[in-house]
């Protein structure tokens, strides 16, 4: 292992301090003759220097993102995470409040030093080493620093977006551009359907406008939410729910966004690893998470190239088979389409099994869901037995883990005030629902963070990772390494399914097609 500290030294864990002339260089040359694994205190402010010079390196630890899942596995949940924190916390010191990664800050404080960050990867080794399952809390922290080298470098390549077709859509849905602070020709026509339907002037962009105005057409609103508009009979309503619809996209990936996102032909978001409690990445800004449909279009392989588009198939119903060990449960997760298989349980019907699963993992009861729940607790009892043990544990105020060790936040004092009041049962299940599906969706990220790890590795050049969402990824590849990634794709994903459940008959398959343009893909 080798500590570098941002900008300044190499050193090898328990070896002498280098202070080359060239860190990125001599870094590169470690990289190619003995490929260690790198430690560094965040890879947000460390790794960026080193990809602008052309140096990848292959793996690493991550102190501030294993910090993390130390202290929720520790039950303290929200305590700073830095590497700087760990220091002090080692040495009975202020902990020192966490600052957000922003390379070159002014005034941000001195890196920690390199003898420092030993000390916080022995303290913790240490850490790791005492848990009751030490081995998959060791394949977590890989993962997970090895997501932060894939954020990185996702943001470093960016994703193909031409601005040409970006244009030529927005002015076709909205308008030319506007000039700034108006809007667009086709949204404003909308806004004037709308003055017109109530018959004065109302602004579509006020809540509190929009309101005031239906009251007084005798419809009485909570919301302006869609799904409440698309219940009511007015004739604002069709323009509005338009109107709504195409400022969305005109503020969210409009001109304005690209300009700020969009550079050198790549839209380069700055994504979160581990930025949702579950272990799902967000994204700082640029809404890469979030991209609409009509949007995909605009996402074209360079001439030459192609987009080889994968996601894995009901991941979450195979993650919960191979978890629970349910053996009628997991002979249908062996099937390419898992509730296809499981419908002759449910009176031959897909949608009934679709919606046993899911029920059961997210807690829903409404509609035919208790019905089909039953169903599902007696042919698959240790799946649903599973979810329960969950569920039952978060209404109890306790925490819950995934498969590795990430651990779910820990009730809030606002909870403890709640569940011992008349509102008692109902914040209990509502936080049972959240520990239900919190051990099935942080196991899936964790599939989804090593199906990274190792695609990253069987990558040929220069293909490179563009785009990654919950259980899908996008690789940008020239056109006669299509299939070669294809398979590297399928293998991955076998990979990752052995290195957390070992040997299993569930199938986690990724279906990969090659596509021109993302829009395709679907």
């Amino acid at each position: 292992m080798y500590v570098v500290v941002a900008g300044e030294t190499v050193q090898p864990v328990g070896g002498a301090a280098r202070r080359p002339a060239d860190l990125a260089g001599a870094v590169g040359e470690l990289e190619a003759a003995e490929r260690p694994r790198w430690v560094w205190a965040d890879a947000r402010e460390a790794y960026p220097p080193l990809l602008e010079r052309g140096v990848r390196v292959a793996r690493c630890h991550d102190l501030a993102l294993t910090e993390g899942l130390l202290l929720a596995h520790e039950g303290r949940y929200g305590e700073p995470r830095t590497a700087r924190a760990a220091h002090a916390r080692l040495h009975g010191l202020p902990v020192p409040e966490e600052q957000p990664s922003a390379p070159g800050t002014l005034f941000a404080p001195e890196p920690l030093g390199a003898e420092a960050m030993a000390e916080v990867l022995a303290d913790q080794l240490g850490r790791i080493a005492a848990l009751p399952e030490p081995g998959r809390f060791r394949l977590l922290v890989a993962a997970e620093s090895a997501g932060a080298l894939v954020a990185a470098e996702m943001s470093y390549d960016g994703m193909p977006w031409r601005r040409d077709v970006h244009d030529a859509l927005l002015t076709d849905l909205l308008g030319p551009r506007p000039v700034h602070g108006m809007r667009p020709a086709k949204l404003q026509a909308l806004a004037d359907e709308v003055t017109a339907a109530f018959g004065h002037q109302v602004n579509p962009d006020s809540v509190q406008q929009l309101v005031k105005a239906f009251k007084a057409a005798g419809v009485a609103l909570k919301t302006t939410r869609s799904w409440e508009l698309k219940q009511i009979d007015h004739p604002a309503v069709a323009p509005l729910l338009a109107y709504k619809e195409l400022a969305r996209l005109f503020s969210f990936h409009g001109w304005v966004w690209a300009d700020q996102w969009v550079r050198g032909g790549r839209f380069r978001p700055e994504y979160v690893v581990g930025g949702v409690v579950s272990g799902r990445w967000a994204t700082n800004g640029g809404g890469a998470l979030q991209i609409p449909k009509v949007m995909r279009r605009v996402v074209v392989a360079d001439d030459g190239w192609v987009l080889v588009v994968a996601d894995a198939a009901q991941l979450e119903p195979r993650v919960l088979a191979a978890m629970a060990g349910d053996g009628g449960l997991a002979r249908a997760a062996g099937q390419i389409d898992l509730y296809s298989a499981l419908a002759q349980s449910f009176g031959g019907e897909r949608d009934n099994a679709k919606i046993a699963m899911l029920s059961a993992m997210y807690g829903g009861t409404s509609g035919d869901a208790s019905k089909l729940l039953a169903v599902m607790r007696q042919r698959f009892p240790k799946a649903y037995q599973f979810v329960e043990d969950a569920a039952k544990a978060g209404e109890d105020g306790h925490l819950v883990r995934s498969w590795l060790g990430r651990t779910s936040p820990p009730p809030s004092a606002r909870w403890k005030e709640l569940v011992s009041g008349p509102e008692g049962t109902r914040a209990a299940r509502d936080r049972g629902r959240f520990t239900r599906n919190f051990v099935v969706q942080g196991t899936a990220a964790e599939w989804a963070l090593a199906l990274l790890a190792v695609l990253r590795g069987l990558l040929p050049e220069p293909a490179r990772m563009v785009f990654f969402q919950h259980d899908e990824v996008m690789v940008h590849c020239p056109i006669g390494q299509a299939e070669e990634v294809i398979a590297a794709v399928s293998e991955a994903a076998a990979e990752a399914s052995r290195l957390l459940f070992g040997s299993t008959p569930v199938r986690f398959p990724m279906e990969a097609v090659a596509v021109d343009s993302y829009a395709d893909a679907k």
